[in-house]
């Protein structure tokens, strides 16, 4: 499908296999009521019954093999991919005159997969082979991007929109193009994360390298399924040397239900074999309902217009609402910028505490958004630090026109912002949404991120204590969001950058304009399209797309082994085995070793205990199941424990810290710059 050359128009091309017992084929074409049923071209290409097979296994727990039927049954082609390749018209698929998409705009993320391409004589493992795709295709593949970056459990993956309520043939095509053994490239194969296959080894099954072969799948899909997920990814249980996957081709075929390949939506369609007389009856009754309701809300337009002069008379500085997913976001600033507490809404919705400035207060506060007084830069655009009220600094986030957030992320944070108030949470003091922009004001942190405090600035190192203390404030705010409603709140964005840190070095967490209410009830998880920073995403919801508190758990581990080493959760500098920060620190951890990639800056003055269990509890966080993690509750009350373990023992240890201190220039000059903190409370026979 796709529009035809020189022209504006587009064209449909619809492929049907079909068994024929007759010499005579019928096409009839029957128009909607008040429509017309046409055609441009009929081509008939026999294909001898070498295309599709009887047997088919089929995916799921059951497995095993299905018999399709197909002397009584029609297919329909769904899709025809050229993964990794280019377009391949009709005329270079000389056996059935095939169309071959590039698979690119199917992709969940195309970047996930490089394409390859070898021209060497590729051959056919099977003579029937030839009818299941033309050499071109098998000439081009995809394998997973940067596999010593990617963590040995992220997948390729494409979606596919079908029609529910039928069965699909999932055809895969390989062809090993890199290996000459076997045992090289071992991979898994998940059709709506369902287990198609384990182990899969291209070259084992193929007979060799650069042989065409092909593996055919059977799905049923459900009433309330609309696209088939297909993923390949690496097997980590093998140990195989290429730890990535490979895929050529990919074609879905529909197959007929009850002998139709049609789908309709049903519907309720009442009263459509009334006589004229009763239509006009319902529509007459319906003209007298509309006057009403109209006159009704002109009505209320106008009390609501009188209501509203009144209480601006009453409120001269009052401004108008936003509207937010059909509440009511309004309050009255006072002269800090501090709002009025949440209350009930006379009306039913909301009044929620949040202050609208206007753009000339924006630009006031910026001094017109000057670029000395950036103080940070993220998806959303760049953040500022500004001064309203005379007095008060807080930090200005300004959308950017070319901001891979938007609309729906500014009103998710207002709307999650402005209903949490919690220690550990970034406050929001209001918002402008003058003139197309979109602007959040927050309290200013005057000690900025996290990870500046770890690495990549000629910041002062943070303590063992400070870096337990921060993991803990996240910890709690974390813990806040997944509790603290119904449902809770799940971040989705958890990192070193969205930890916060104001004057005291009391950490918060903030930006949560990906954040995501929780699942109800009756569920488990919320199925979702996966965001996020890459390095810190857990794969299972990678895989999945199905969201959970368990996704926040993997990111904070992430982020705690980060808090150890002090450097990029994502290196590619590094060798390969070092490049991604939680592959490499589970090495160590696993091996009870993760003191020999502790921050140097941090030698000789934490409890060897407390870091022991703190690596302990990133592991626990780094499960390779969501159901196998902790809490945030469970892994803040093992925080707390860590932080005990490492204030007894710097009350045992007096002497020996004051030695390290006093052989360190560096630690002096921090003690100088901490001294109502941990190295002054040590030093102090007194104790705290």
């Amino acid at each position: 499908m796709g529009p035809t050359a020189n022209s504006s128009y587009s064209n449909v091309v619809k492929e049907y296999f079909f068994y024929v017992e007759t010499n005579l084929i019928v096409l009839n074409l029957v128009p909607s009521k008040g429509s017309f049923g046409f055609l441009n071209a009929v081509e008939i290409i026999p294909e001898g019954n070498k295309v599709f097979v009887d047997s088919v296994r089929r995916v799921g727990a059951n497995g095993g093999n299905s018999s399709l039927n197909l002397s009584k049954r029609g297919i329909e082609t769904m899709y025809r991919l050229n993964v990794g390749g280019s377009f391949i018209s009709p005329s270079q698929d000389s056996i059935l005159w095939r169309k071959w998409e590039a698979d690119s705009g199917y992709m969940i993320n195309a970047d996930a997969g490089s394409e390859i391409r070898n021209r060497s004589n590729i051959t056919y493992a099977n003579p029937n082979d030839t009818f299941a795709g033309p050499l071109e295709v098998y000439e081009s593949a995809r394998t997973l991007t940067n596999t010593e970056v990617m963590e040995k459990r992220f997948n390729m993956s494409w979606k596919l929109r079908i029609d529910p309520d039928f069965e699909y043939l999932i055809r895969l095509h390989f062809c090993e193009l890199v290996y000459d053994k076997p045992n090289q490239r071992i991979f898994r194969i998940f059709i709506d994360n369902k287990t198609a296959a384990d182990n899969f080894d291209v070259y084992s099954r193929a007979g060799g390298m650069n042989i065409a072969y092909h593996e055919d799948y059977l799905d049923s899909v459900s009433s309330k399924t609309n696209a088939i997920w297909i993923q390949l990814g690496p097997d980590p249980t093998t140990g195989s040397a290429g730890t990535d996957a490979l895929l050529n081709g990919l074609e879905v075929f529909k197959i007929s239900r009850n002998g139709n390949l049609a789908y309709v939506e049903t519907y309720t369609n009442i009263g459509t074999r009334k006589n004229s007389k009763s239509l006009i009856l319902w529509v007459g009754i319906g003209v007298v309902i509309a006057s009403i309701v109209i006159l009704a809300a002109i009505c209320t337009v106008i009390i609501c217009f009188c209501k509203k002069k009144n209480d601006t008379k009453k409120n001269p500085n009052g401004w108008r609402p936003l509207f937010l997913n059909g509440t009511i976001t309004n309050s009255t600033a006072n002269a800090k910028g501090t709002s009025s507490a949440n209350q009930n809404h006379p009306n039913g919705g909301t009044i929620r505490s949040g202050r609208r400035f206007t753009l000339t207060e924006i630009r006031a506060a910026t001094s017109n958004f000057d670029e000395s007084l950036v103080i940070g830069v993220g998806g959303f655009g760049k953040v500022y630090k500004g001064e309203i009220d005379e007095s008060s600094l807080v930090a200005v986030k300004r959308s950017h026109p070319q901001s891979q957030q938007g609309l729906t992320e500014f009103e998710t944070e207002i709307e999650l912002l402005s209903k949490l108030r919690h220690r550990h949470l970034v406050s929001l003091i209001g918002f402008c949404d003058e003139q197309s922009e979109m602007i959040l004001v927050y309290e200013y942190m005057a000690n900025g991120t996290l990870r500046n405090h770890l690495f990549g600035s000629d910041l002062p190192p943070l303590s063992w204590k400070q870096r337990l203390d921060i993991c803990i404030g996240a910890a709690r705010g974390l813990h806040y969001l997944h509790t603290g409603s119904d449902r809770g709140i799940i971040h989705r964005d958890v990192k070193t950058t969205n930890i916060l840190l104001d004057e005291d070095f009391v950490a918060k967490m903030s930006d949560f304009g990906l954040s995501k209410t929780g699942p109800s009830l009756e569920h488990t998880h919320v199925s979702t399209a996966v965001k996020g920073s890459f390095g810190y995403l857990d794969p299972e919801y990678f895989r999945r797309q199905q969201l959970t508190e368990k996704s926040d758990v993997y990111s904070f581990g992430v982020v705690l082994f980060e808090v150890i080493c002090a450097r990029a959760v994502i290196n590619p500098t590094l060798p390969k085995d070092q490049i991604n920060l939680a592959e490499w620190a589970m090495r160590w951890q696993r091996e009870r070793s993760i003191e020999s990639i502790l921050d140097p800056r941090l030698k000789g003055h934490y409890c060897p205990e407390s870091l022991m269990r703190f690596g302990e509890i990133a592991e626990k966080c780094l499960g390779d199941e969501g159901k196998s993690r902790p809490t945030m509750g469970e892994v803040l009350w093992h925080l707390e424990y860590v932080l005990q373990l490492h204030e007894a023992w710097l009350r045992s240890n007096v002497d020996s810290v004051k030695d390290v201190v006093n052989s360190d220039p560096d630690l002096q000059s921090q003690m100088k710059d901490d001294e109502d903190g941990e190295f002054s409370q040590v030093m102090d026979q007194r104790g705290r």
